[in-house]
This record gives C-alpha cells, structure tokens and sequence, in this order.
C-alpha cells in the first residue's frame, strides 16, 4: 500500500507500521490519521492479520499535533479542520484503536508528547525502552489534552493523568511502568512480540474484537466523553490566543512564555 506518512512492512501474522516523519517529529495530521486507518482496515479485512505493531522513525516516537499544519489553518483564516474537525478525527482514531478487532501494540523507544500519548494510552499493549518518556504539554500553550484524556485515564487512572495535564512535566519510562502507561520495559521488544503473535494465532479472531468491545462496555459512557472531548478541543482551539502562541512556535520556535521577537 502507498502511504505517505507511514512505512508498512508485512509479517506472517502481524502489521508492522512505523510513522515516518521525523522531520516533523513524527507530528499528527489529517495525512497520518488517514494512513493509520487505511492500515487499520488492511489488517481487519485480512483474518491472518492478527496484530498490528506501531513504531516512530528517529527519536521521537510521536509528538502529537503537527503545529505547522495547526498555523496554517489559522492563517487560512477558517476554523477549518484542527478547531472543528481535529478533534472529532483525532477522538475517532484513538476510539478505533480500541475497538479494532486486532491487537494494536505501541513499540516506543524516545519522547512521546501531546496527541502521541494518547496513541500510546489507546493501545493494547505498550513495550518501551528506558530511554522513553511520556508528556503532556497542553497545558502550556493554553490547550488541554482533550482527546487524550479519556483514553489515559482508562488506563492509568484519574490521579496520573491529572497530574501529568497539570504539571506538563515528563513522566520517564520506569514510572510510565509503574502507572501501567508502559506493559513491558525492554530494548529488545522481538521476543516480546514473537511470543504475543505466537498466542494470539491460538485465539479466535472474533474473541479479540468480541472482548475490546466488552471492555469498551465496562468505561464511562461512550458517546458522552466523546461529545465533552471533542467540544472542549474545539473551544480551545478556537481561541486567538492559542492561535498565536501556536503560530508563534511554528514559524519562530517560539516557546508560548517567550515574547515575540
């Protein structure tokens, strides 16, 4: 398949599927998350397919919003595609990792920021070096994780994800460990996939799907924590101050607690 943000490979019973934009430091746009479902649908319509594994080219697994396709839309003048629509498709993509009827695993090795987070949290399962780190900037250019929320919670709990949107601080890899963000930390994921993919070729495809979509049943109202992620990004995203302290980091480098030069 012709990706243009992705380099997928095909093994016997799994996907594997790198995110290749490091000069955007693997950034999130509409490109990305249309490439990931096209993969997502390849592995679901293909029964020997039982895993898709996810990694990030260079040193940044995935730093969440891409800020230069964020200032151009604001300089396009609409609210366009990130304020009204970002949302709704970043939300969508995060909600199909968890529902796909395939396992999905995260292999992470450097920084994970922002909307990579929450690719991470939505995965099945997470297998990441120590030299990885987790971190949820939002807050310092007047955003909010919105979309991210949800889906870390429901795997680490309400204080860790709290604490992580407040603080903005990193979390480093042994900690993500602790919190259950990180299932394994290794510098050597093969045996660790070799040995999920030789189980998961014993287990019937449909068990998989029928039990991410038990699991779904068991969290807080879908359509709701949808509805108040997706509402709360676009308010946010509205905003002419994040506009410009976005704007400012995409053209300058600009950090948003610098003044423009």
């Amino acid at each position: 398949m012709d990706h243009r943000t992705l380099r997928v490979s095909r093994q016997p019973h799994a996907l594997r599927v790198v995110i290749d934009r490091p000069e955007q430091a693997n950034g999130i746009n509409g490109d990305l998350m249309r490439d990931l479902h096209a993969v997502l649908d390849l592995a679901e319509s293909d029964p020997s397919l039982r895993m898709v594994v996810l990694e990030g080219a260079g040193p940044v697994f995935c730093s969440g919003m891409d800020f230069a396709d964020a200032a151009r839309d604001s300089a396009s003048g609409g609210d366009g595609t990130l304020a009204s629509e970002g949302g709704r498709a970043f939300y969508g993509l995060l909600k199909r990792f968890t529902t796909v009827p395939r396992i999905v695993v995260c292999v992470v090795d450097g920084r994970v920021t922002g909307g990579g987070v929450g690719l991470v949290a939505a995965s099945d399962f997470v297998y990441a070096s120590e030299r990885s780190s987790f971190a949820l900037p939002e807050a310092l250019w007047g955003l909010l994780p919105c979309c991210v929320t949800p889906f870390l919670i429901r795997r680490v709990g309400f204080q860790p994800a709290y604490a992580m949107t407040l603080s903005t601080l990193p979390v480093p890899a042994a900690r993500a460990a602790q919190l259950h963000l990180v299932d394994e930390l290794t510098d050597d994921t093969e045996p660790l996939l070799r040995r999920l993919a030789s189980r998961l070729t014993k287990i019937d495809p449909g068990v998989i799907g029928d039990g991410k979509r038990y699991f779904e049943r068991m969290w807080l109202p879908a359509d709701r924590t949808e509805q108040t992620a997706v509402g709360e990004f676009t308010r946010l995203m509205s905003s002419p101050a994040v506009r410009e302290r976005i704007a400012g980091f995409a053209t300058e480098r600009r950090m948003p607690w610098e003044a423009a030069r």
